[in-house]
């Protein structure tokens, strides 16, 4: 090798460029860990109405390390989302030296079980609210399904102009549901959007007229539905309507 001229340059070109770009490498390292370039500032895209700023403060000490190019983007988007009442968060860098973060809060639509809430997309959270929102209550698992009935049930109920206090799913996923106005609805586990349709359609003309409160209605028969009537008294008496015989079955 040493009587070939023309390998050894190209060998010593070879070291001196491997040399080259790891002194070029090093002094980059140096100049990114430079005062200089070290995070100043973490600005809010939008301003929290649930989240605690105290406690956001807390987060931006303890995980908010390093400088503008070195920062762990995805551990203090982590960090964030811990949070109580964040969804989901964005980070990224804001040139020269601050962070930009932006918060998805939860939005409450519903208390879930009497221990958690419901947000808007039918995910469970942990957090309290003095909203005047409606009751999930579901096995574990169905908070999205209960969320998506409860929207279609309270469209069918638009028409009376009731809405619904507390919708419920059995472990046998019957529901139940619980208008504004107290009365209980038994929908059972089968057809039960058709159910609740014919109890909108037939409901101004029957149970609406009588002189006593209806508070629970099982609208588990084939071809109508039962109704239990507080009378003046405060006693309760059942009424059918519309079905064809008292010893139907239900599901």
């Amino acid at each position: 090798m040493w009587d070939k001229p023309h390998l050894l340059r190209i060998i010593a070109t070879l070291l001196f460029g491997i040399s080259l770009a790891l002194l070029a490498y090093g002094g980059l390292r140096y100049a990114l860990q430079l005062p200089v370039f070290k995070l100043r500032t973490v600005q809010l895209s939008n301003a929290p109405q649930q989240v605690d700023l105290i406690q956001l403060n807390q987060v931006v000490k303890r995980a908010v390390n390093g400088s503008f190019f070195t920062v762990d983007l995805e551990q203090t988007r982590r960090s964030f989302e811990q949070l109580p009442w964040v969804r989901k968060v964005s980070v990224r860098r804001h040139f020269p030296w601050g962070l930009e973060v932006t918060l998805e809060e939860q939005v409450p639509m519903a208390r879930w079980n009497n221990a958690a809430l419901v947000n808007t997309y039918g995910e469970v959270f942990e957090g309290q609210s003095k909203l005047p929102l409606p009751d999930f209550i579901g096995q574990p698992d169905t908070s999205a399904q209960v969320a998506e009935m409860y929207a279609e049930f309270s469209r069918q109920l638009g028409t009376l102009q009731q809405g619904i206090a507390q919708i419920s799913l059995s472990p046998r996923f019957a529901w139940q549901l619980r208008l504004d106005n107290g009365m209980l609805l038994e929908l059972g586990r089968e057809q039960v959007q058709q159910r609740l349709a014919r109890f909108v359609a037939v409901y101004p003309y029957s149970l609406a007229t009588m002189a006593g409160r209806v508070n629970h209605v099982d609208l588990r028969y084939r071809n109508g539905f039962a109704a239990n009537q507080l009378n003046s008294a405060g006693g309760s008496g059942g009424v059918k309507v519309k079905a064809k015989r008292n010893s139907e079955s239900r599901v």
